[in-house]
């Protein structure tokens, strides 16, 4: 955890670099992006995965409430693709 002046600094220099290298700090930021999309799509596989198994653990209704939300989420990550991708 930063202080207060510490995330000052930080926040000043993250400023100063945005500013001084555009072209260098947008690479930055689309590696950060591209990163939380794989996580983001890896989850997904594994929830998708494991649909069944909770089917068959806890029920049709619970199966089909995690089906629902994991459509939803499909649809979701379709629409904003770009802007984790």
């Amino acid at each position: 955890m930063l202080s207060k002046e510490d995330q000052r600094r930080f926040e000043q220099i993250t400023r100063n670099l945005r500013e001084s290298d555009p072209a260098f700090f947008a690479r930055l930021d689309s590696r950060a992006r591209g990163r939380r999309g794989r996580w983001l799509l890896l989850l997904t596989i594994l929830l998708w995965a494991a649909l069944p198994a909770a089917t068959v653990a806890f029920g049709r209704l619970t199966g089909a409430i995690f089906a629902v939300v994991l459509l939803t989420n499909a649809v979701l990550m379709w629409r904003f693709r770009q802007r984790w991708l």
